[in-house]
């Protein structure tokens, strides 16, 4: 099961009284909206957890979860006792989330095989703590051979794996933890088979954080985590 989405954590946090239309709740009461925005990047969306109120308690949930992910789901995937090489892998991913993977670079750091890292990568997926976002192409081969970037299922979780639950407050620290958050909005709202989730980037360094594809149609979305008092056209697009 996946955790709650933003709009279910609002939807809870509100009892449900902006059900139908989120926007005037972020419009009417815009000190509260940034309050749950940052209890949602900070902590995430596990259930468990958005129930607690004392911070205490929620990491005392969110390091019981990490470990049964971690220790039992991993553990017998890889049919392994010892997993510490996958566990460096998921602090390193943390750390550079919304950033272009590395084999090579991971391999090295991680001491284990280029292989080794890409079955770490696809057990990953399969538990749903982290997905893989390909670049963009009209070539199919291309899509699938070149570097993807990596998010996680739950901001909680990757903020854990850093040792920064609960304390994220900064600009800096919030920019790319609300580019996962808009990952994790676009995934909760597209369709499967019918829509797809790309990002470009060309080699002048050019950008789009992410490309919402659905049949001929390409939507293209760039992630700033700022108060802008206009529209703002990067120029990548």
């Amino acid at each position: 099961m996946t955790t709650l989405t933003f709009e279910e954590f609002f939807n809870y946090k509100t009892a449900s009284r902006y059900h139908e239309n989120l926007a005037a709740f972020f419009e009417i009461e815009k000190e509260r909206a940034h309050h749950l925005l940052m209890e949602y990047l900070n902590f995430g969306g596990y259930p468990r957890v958005v129930l607690e109120d004392r911070q205490d308690e929620k990491v005392r949930v969110i390091d019981d979860i990490y470990r049964s992910v971690l220790e039992r789901d991993v553990a017998y995937l890889l049919k392994v006792e010892k997993t510490e090489a996958f566990n460096r892998l998921i602090k390193v991913l943390a750390g550079q989330i919304g950033n272009l993977i590395n084999y090579k670079e991971l391999s090295s750091t991680l001491g284990t095989s280029f292989q080794t890292v890409k079955k770490y990568l696809w057990y990953a997926q399969k538990i749903f703590l982290l997905n893989l976002v390909t670049p963009y192409s009209r070539n199919v081969r291309k899509e699938i051979t070149q570097s993807p970037v990596a998010y996680f299922g739950d901001l909680g979780l990757r903020n854990y794996a850093l040792g920064i639950f609960g304390t994220v407050a900064s600009p800096a620290e919030c920019g790319f933890l609300f580019q996962n958050l808009v990952f994790l909005i676009l995934s909760s709202i597209r369709h499967p088979g019918l829509t797809t989730l790309h990002f470009w980037r060309t080699k002048d360094k050019a950008e789009v954080d992410f490309i919402v594809e659905k049949g001929e149609t390409l939507i293209p979305v760039e992630v700033k985590f700022k108060a802008l008092t206009d529209v703002e056209m990067p120029r990548s697009c």
